[in-house]
Parts: structure tokens; sequence; C-alpha cells
């Protein structure tokens, strides 16, 4: 079963402390959002650079000698 530490900061005592099911629910809930808001970002991402290189094509240029005009 996953865990988690607890540290009292005023002691320095560390414990360590099996998750409930709740925490692990919301874990997975965390995990699967991060998941699908890091494939929106690539996505983006991806998106932007298509368009970089479709401008780049209508003009005649390779994406590299469009960025080096750009720099």
């Amino acid at each position: 079963m996953p865990t988690k530490l607890i540290v009292d900061c005023s002691t320095g005592v560390t414990t360590e402390v099996e998750l409930t099911a709740e925490e692990i629910a919301q874990r997975e809930a965390d995990a699967a959002a991060f998941a699908e808001a890091k494939a929106i970002e690539e996505a983006e991402a991806q998106a932007k650079l298509a368009e970089k290189e479709a401008i780049a094509a209508k003009l005649g240029l390779t994406p590299e000698e469009l960025l080096k005009l750009l720099s």
C-alpha cells in the first residue's frame, strides 16, 4: 500500500503512514489530470510548430532558415 511521510518540524521526527483510500483516489485523479494537461500542452506545441512550418513552406524557406531570419 502507498505511504506518505509526516515530518514534525519542531522535533524532527519523521513518521511513515499508509495512505487512506480517499488519498489514493485523489492521488490517481491528480496524476490523470496532470497527464491530460501535459498532453494538451504538447499538442498545442506541436500545432504551433506545424503552423510555423506551413508559413516557412509558403515563403519557400526551411524552418531552420525561417528561425535564422527571426533571430
